[in-house]
């Protein structure tokens, strides 16, 4: 196993791809950042959510935490995080910071993403899942750019300590 990131568009193979790199059979450690499932908020997030949590095999623990580096540092199995994107906008949210001049909470932002790095680089055993963003027009909407802005950071971050970055398109694994 290694530090595998695994990135492409919405709907690309991403988490699939991601969840086929650990092993069925053995304990693993599934994280995710995401916001719970409520079918009474939001019944499409929910069935996506459902659509995931029914392809984890029964020896997978699922955790739902914005700490990633904290779940990544603790657990005692192969971990797979999915995904980043929506990591950055839980974080950026609890904040409550989508109006407020970004250099104004990049300094948390910034210690966040190193104590992610940090954690991933410390473990031979990790499959994160994120999406690619920049590929299309800079957005006209302030929230778009500095989420764009931000994963494009991440992603960055999180691919230099990986020893492997996969794209996916259409389905299909391009090692970068």
């Amino acid at each position: 196993m290694a530090r595998v990131l695994v990135t492409g568009g919405v709907r690309s193979g991403k988490s699939r791809y991601a969840e086929g790199l650990l092993d069925p059979g053995r304990p693993a450690v599934y994280v995710t950042p995401g916001y719970p499932a409520d079918p009474l908020v939001d019944a499409d997030w929910a069935a996506r959510v459902a659509a995931h949590q029914v392809r984890r095999p029964a020896a997978w623990h699922t955790t739902e935490t914005l700490g990633l580096a904290d779940s990544i540092r603790t657990a005692t199995a192969p971990v797979l995080v999915d995904c980043l994107g929506t990591w950055v906008t839980r974080l950026i949210d609890s904040w409550q910071a989508w109006d407020i001049p970004v250099r104004e909470w990049l300094p948390a932002f910034d210690d966040e993403l190193s104590s992610l790095t940090s954690a991933v680089a410390a473990r031979s055993d990790v499959v994160l899942v994120t999406n690619e963003v920049g590929w299309g027009v800079v957005s006209e909407h302030r929230s778009a750019r500095v989420f764009a802005d931000q994963l494009g950071r991440t992603n960055q971050a999180v691919a230099e300590v990986c020893d492997q970055v996969v794209l996916m398109v259409a389905g299909r694994p391009l090692t970068i």
